[in-house]
């Protein structure tokens, strides 16, 4: 945003104001860019939470064979010992090797194209639609609503 601060009001910190010659949809559309590497973000988390989550059935499974094996079914406790212990989870993977191929052909990619509009057409500065944003709809001179933290 080019506007002049208000008296007594400091506009937001450099890395958080548009370069000059950006234009309203280079900010929107790197907006668009940064919010889907976000919504990424978030679907990588659950990926991870799935591969946790998987990893802490399959030890707890060593304590249902155990238990199993300790009330007298020593077959029942075989075959899950056989047929789900250390399983592939999709045929040849466990989960890491599902997060790692994820990692290294979708996430880091985008990651690293992300970064590289951000730094070609805003000169590195993340995050400007949201700083536009924030520069809109604070109030002005009220303690909450400050442009930048506090030195």
């Amino acid at each position: 945003m080019s506007e002049k601060p208000e008296e007594g009001q400091e506009p937001p910190d450099a890395g958080h104001r548009r370069p000059p010659g950006v234009s309203d949809l280079t900010v929107q559309a790197l907006g668009s860019l940064s919010k889907a590497l976000e919504t990424t973000e978030r679907a990588r988390g659950h990926l991870y939470a799935f591969h946790q989550l998987t990893g802490t059935a399959d030890l707890e499974l060593d304590r249902a064979v155990r238990l199993l094996r300790e009330a007298g079914h020593a077959e029942p406790a075989d075959t899950v010992e056989r047929e789900i212990v250390g399983r592939n989870v999709i045929p040849g993977h466990w989960t890491f090797q599902i997060v790692e191929a994820y990692n290294r052909t979708y996430y880091r990619p985008f990651a690293a194209l992300e970064q590289s509009l951000v730094g070609e057409l805003a000169q590195g500065r993340d995050h400007l639609y949201e700083a536009e944003m924030k520069e809109a709809r604070r109030t002005r001179h009220h303690p909450h609503h400050t442009a930048r933290p506090p030195h």
